[in-house]
C-alpha cells in the first residue's frame, strides 16, 4: 500500500494532537468539578470565530424612516348572497394577461385577494359605510416634514389612512398622488414641530448583482421586519406596465412588505418592494423592486403636482425580431418597430409611419420598445427630440414636439371599427407562403381566408381574417403584388420580407421567409 501524501500525515498529527489536548482539557475539568479547584486553561486552544459582516448598524440607521400604511375605505353596504368572493378574481376585468400577472406575479399574497399586500377583508353586510380596513402595506419618509412612499395599489382603494411609526406611533396621513403606471405613491403626515428621520435614494445605476441588500417593511402586520438577501437580476419585465425595469432581489418579502424599501450598505433606498413571483403563495427568493432611478423623478413630480406628465410620441410600437431585422437589412434586432402612427399623435405628424424602426432618440441608442417608452415617458410633454428611424435601409431623424401622454394607455381609433365583411371574390392560393387569400371589400389589402398549419406563416400567428395591407412597405393588392415583393426581395439577398398585418384595427409586422411554405 502507498503511502499517504504528507499534507494528510500532517493534518492527521494535527488533528491526534488536539484530540488528545481536548481529552487532558476534560480530564482537568472532570477533577475540577470533583476537588472544587479552578482549572488552569492558559494552554487551552481558542478558536478564533470569523469576522461575519453585520448587517445591524444599517438597520439601526434607517429603521425609524420605515413605517406601516393602514387604510381604510367607506364600503357600502351589500347583500349577503352567499357568495364569498374573499379571492376578488371574479371583480378583476376580463383579460387574461391581467389575470395571469395578478396569479403568477404577487404583491406579497398568498392567494387571489390578498394581491399586493391587501389584506382580506369580508365587506358584506356592515351596514353603515363606515371606513373599513382594505389594505396593510409598508413606506418610507423622504422628508424631515412627513413626505413618504409607498405603492399605489396598497393605497388605491382608500379614503383614510393611517401611518405607524417603528415607535408604534399611529399618524393620520393625507394622499397625495398617485401614478398608477408605476405603481408609486407619496403620502403626507403633518408632525407640527416634529421632524421625521427620513432616508435618501441611491444611484441604482451603480448597484451590481450579487451586492448585499436589506429589506425592511410590515409583513403580515407584524411590524418593522428586517430581511436580508442579494441583487439577483437588473432589468426585469414581468408584464405589469409600459415601464417595467425592476431590480430582482432574494432577500425575503411578503405581503405587507409593499411599499417598503429595500437598502443597500449605506443605508440608501436601491428599490420599493412591489411584487413577488410565488407560484405556491409565499415567499420563494424572487421578489421585483422599483428601481430608485424611476422613484425619485416619480415621487418629485407627485410631490409638486400630485400627478405625473409624461411625454408622448403617439404611436404603436412591436419588438424587432432577428426576422425582422433581416427583412429590413438592419444589422441587429435592437429598436422598435412602428406598427402604426396615430392620427392625432405627434409621431405622425412628423412624419413617422408604419414599418419605420425608431433606433435612436436624441442620440441615445433604443434596445427595445419598453426602452422607447421609459425614454419617450422620461421627458416633458412640449419637448422636441431627435428620433433616429431606420426606413428604406438607411437612417433618417425627424424632430418630434412630444405631446402628452393620455390617461389612457388604450387610445381611441378614428378607423370604422367594424369587422372584415366576408369577401365574396374567389379566393387565391400563395403557396409558398401556405396561405389562402382574396381581395379585401375595400379594394386595399388581401383578406387571409385560409392559412396551413404546417407553414410559417402559421408558425408567425397569422390568422384567417387578418388582412394584409404591404410587403416591405409596398402596398399589395393583388396576389401578383406579393409575388412581385418576394422577387425583389429575393433579387436584394434578403432571407424574409416583412408583411403587414391588419387585425382587429390594429397592425402588426410579420417577418416570412423568402421562397419556402
Amino acid at each position: 500500500m502507498n503511502n499517504a501524501p504528507n499534507s494528510f500525515s500532517s493534518t492527521r498529527k494535527r488533528l491526534m494532537a488536539a484530540a488528545a489536548s481536548l481529552a487532558v482539557i476534560g480530564a482537568v475539568g472532570a477533577g475540577a468539578l470533583a476537588t472544587g479547584t479552578a482549572p488552569v486553561l492558559a494552554d487551552a486552544v481558542r478558536v478564533e470565530a470569523p469576522q461575519v459582516p453585520s448587517f445591524a448598524d444599517v438597520v439601526e440607521h434607517v429603521s425609524p424612516a420605515v413605517v406601516s400604511v393602514k387604510v381604510k375605505a367607506k364600503i357600502q353596504p351589500t347583500a349577503d348572497d352567499g357568495s364569498d368572493d374573499q379571492n376578488g378574481f371574479d371583480n378583476l376585468p376580463d383579460n387574461p394577461q391581467l389575470r395571469r400577472f395578478f396569479k403568477e406575479f404577487r404583491g406579497f399574497g398568498d392567494q387571489g385577494g390578498q394581491q399586493f399586500g391587501m389584506r382580506p377583508f369580508n365587506h358584506r353586510n356592515h351596514g353603515n359605510g363606515e371606513p373599513r380596513p382594505v389594505a396593510q402595506g409598508s413606506g418610507f419618509f423622504i422628508s424631515e416634514d412627513g413626505y413618504l412612499v409607498t405603492n399605489n395599489h396598497v393605497v388605491s382603494e382608500g379614503s383614510d389612512f393611517t401611518v405607524v411609526t417603528n415607535d408604534g406611533k399611529e399618524l393620520d396621513a393625507k394622499l397625495i398622488g398617485t401614478d398608477p403606471r408605476t405603481d408609486l405613491a407619496v403620502l403626507k403626515v403633518d408632525g407640527g414641530a416634529n421632524k421625521f428621520t427620513y432616508v435618501d435614494f441611491a444611484d441604482d445605476s451603480k448597484i451590481r448583482i450579487g451586492d448585499w441588500v436589506v429589506a425592511v417593511g410590515n409583513p403580515f402586520g407584524l411590524g418593522g421586519t428586517v430581511t436580508a438577501g442579494i441583487v439577483s437580476a437588473r432589468g426585469r419585465d414581468i408584464g405589469a406596465g409600459p415601464y417595467d425595469d425592476f431590480i430582482q432581489i432574494d432577500a425575503s418579502v411578503n405581503r405587507g412588505n409593499s411599499g417598503g424599501p429595500t437598502f443597500n450598505l449605506s443605508g440608501q433606498v436601491i428599490g420599493i418592494n412591489t411584487a413577488i413571483f410565488s407560484p405556491s403563495g409565499g415567499s420563494v427568493g424572487i421578489a421585483f423592486d422599483i428601481p430608485a432611478s424611476t422613484a425619485k423623478q416619480v415621487v418629485q413630480d407627485l410631490m409638486k403636482s400630485g400627478s405625473v406628465q409624461r411625454g408622448w410620441l403617439g404611436v404603436e410600437i412591436q419588438p424587432v425580431t432577428s426576422d425582422i431585422a433581416e427583412s429590413l437589412g438592419l444589422k441587429s434586432d435592437k429598436g422598435a418597430l412602428v406598427s402604426s402612427a396615430q392620427d392625432a399623435g405627434p409621431g405622425k405628424k412628423a412624419g413617422i409611419t408604419a414599418g419605420d424602426v425608431i433606433t435612436q432618440v436624441d442620440g441615445k441608442d433604443v434596445a427595445s420598445p419598453k426602452e422607447l417608452a421609459r425614454m419617450i415617458g422620461a421627458f416633458a410633454p412640449g419637448k422636441s427630440v431627435d428620433v433616429t428611424v431606420w426606413r428604406d435601409g438607411k437612417d433618417e431623424t425627424v424632430k418630434v414636439d412630444l405631446g402628452t401622454l393620455p390617461a389612457s394607455d388604450k387610445q381611441a381609433s378614428n378607423e370604422d371599427n367594424s369587422k372584415q365583411s366576408a369577401p365574396a371574390a374567389k379566393p387565391d392560393t400563395l403557396a409558398d407562403l401556405g396561405l389562402t387569400v382574396t381581395k379585401a371589400e375595400s379594394g386595399k389589402g388581401l383578406v387571409v381566408t385560409d392559412v396551413d398549419p404546417d407553414s410559417d406563416a402559421a408558425d408567425r400567428g397569422i390568422q384567417p381574417g387578418d388582412v394584409i395591407t404591404s410587403i416591405n412597405s409596398s402596398e399589395v393588392n393583388t396576389t401578383d403584388d406579393v409575388s412581385k415583393a418576394m422577387t425583389d426581395a429575393a433579387k436584394a439577398g434578403r432571407k424574409a420580407v416583412l408583411m403587414q398585418i391588419t387585425r382587429d384595427d390594429s397592425n402588426r409586422f410579420v417577418a416570412l421567409p423568402v421562397g419556402k411554405g
